[in-house]
């Protein structure tokens, strides 16, 4: 029998994670652990897809490949997907970092016009071109960490034309660099300036401007709102999440962050993809969100930003049922591009295996974005987003940090990153 001709074949990893099986539904409880390795495992691409999956042996005597990529003693698995980010901002928070150091809490460096309100300022300022140019950069060095898909949110414009404009720059991203950006829009991150102590007033705004115009214009598929003492209470963060669903805009929410407001609850009630951050998560909510197959998108870079030595449950969480996953929450004040350090940190602070946490951040990320049908899993007919890594298994993901285990990345069938010259 002929062979079929593909574009490219990587074969003889030493591991090929497949993460398959998990495209329908989240990866729970124990399965986590299941990466669906294939030792000396190869795989084929044909027109950016993945056309066939298993042993070398198999696939070579099925296939010839216009280039083949020989992945002996190193791992193959799907692209980092990134769940949370706040990849669209101007400017830096620097100073905040030695304020912390000198035990200024988040919320009072918000109270005296820092935080997310300074990053506002600045972001206002800052043209559509100047935002791109920014961000390029930082999706540049994502993509050379291995991520290939990433959610990004808004709301560090907060009013009507602002939003707008960073929702834009997402959208240009999107069309134009390699890593696939997947739009939220955040309008409920904070309370602007214009509106100090009118929070009701600002949620009116959201909801009868804000909403509508980004719904209107297809440039968000979801809604998020940050539910925090002192930021959007449960019964603002409701109505928003409400008001964007009626719209169209899939909710999902920052909850229980640095206190237990109730938000995993509220994500349960309102049908949310994931909720996320988590920390102080009640036991009722948690087992809510299991029940609604509610995503717990959990961010062990800002609570090593913010110094509070407090990390979300993440062992009770797979025990109770909870989906997983593991993001940067990549933003001014948690200048962190790289899902290997998360991993290194879910794995040392949360206790996570090396396992679980690289399902967290495959498929289990994919569907916090409602990406798991294309990407997350190296599966037939699913995009050939590949990262090769210069270790010989796994668990090096987690054990090794502090340099770049990524060798190569091969985004939709195309090598984008190599170390060693072409592919």
């Amino acid at each position: 029998m002929a062979k079929k001709e593909v574009d490219l074949l990587i074969k003889k990893a030493s591991e090929l994670l497949t993460l398959r099986g998990g495209s329908e539904k989240p990866v729970l409880g124990e399965r986590m652990r299941d990466l669906g390795i294939i030792k000396d495992g190869a795989l084929a691409v044909a027109q950016g897809k993945i056309v066939s999956v298993g042993k070398t042996a198999e696939l070579e005597s099925r296939f010839r490949a216009r280039e083949t990529i020989n992945a002996e003693h190193q791992v193959v698995m799907p692209g980092f997907v990134d769940p949370h980010t706040h990849l669209v901002f101007a400017g830096s928070r620097e100073e905040e970092f030695e304020m912390r150091l000198e035990g200024a809490t988040y919320t009072e460096i918000l109270q005296k016009g820092g935080g997310i309100l300074s990053t506002v300022a600045k972001t206002r300022k800052a043209s559509v071109d100047e935002l791109v140019e920014n961000c390029e950069k930082t999706l540049g060095i994502m993509l050379e960490h291995g991520t290939t898909t990433v959610e990004a949110k808004s709301g560090y414009g907060l009013t009507l034309k602002d939003e707008v404009k960073c929702l834009k720059v997402m959208k240009r991203l999107n069309e134009e660099h390699p890593v696939d950006v997947v739009p939220t829009f955040l309008g409920a991150h904070a309370v602007p300036p214009e509106y100090k102590d009118r929070a009701d007033d600002y949620v009116k705004f959201v909801i009868d401007e804000m909403i509508p115009a980004v719904a209107s214009h297809g440039l968000a598929e979801f809604c998020d709102v940050f539910c925090e003492k002192g930021v959007f209470d449960l019964d603002q963060s409701r109505r928003v999440l409400l008001s964007g669903r009626e719209h169209g805009l899939t909710p999902k929410l920052h909850a229980d962050e640095m206190s237990q407001l109730g938000g995993a609850e509220l994500a349960a009630e309102v049908g949310a993809i994931s909720a996320e951050h988590l920390l102080f998560a009640s036991g009722d909510g948690l087992r809510m969100m299991a029940k609604r197959g509610v995503v717990a998108v959990l961010l062990p870079a800002a609570a090593f930003s913010l110094m509070t030595e407090k990390y979300a449950d993440a062992r009770r969480m797979i025990q109770l049922g909870v989906p997983v996953a593991l993001g940067t929450d990549f933003n001014p004040g948690c200048w962190v591009e790289n899902q290997q350090l998360v991993i290194a940190l879910a794995c040392r602070q949360m206790k996570m295996t090396p396992a679980e946490a690289v399902t967290a951040v495959t498929i289990n990320a994919a569907h916090a974005v409602n990406r798991a049908n294309e990407v997350g899993s190296l599966e037939p007919n699913k995009k050939a987003d590949i990262i090769i890594l210069k270790v010989s298994n796994h668990r090096f993901l987690g054990y090794r940090f502090g340099t770049n285990l990524v060798d190569k990345v091969i985004k939709e069938g195309k090598c984008t990153r190599d170390l060693q010259g072409s592919c």
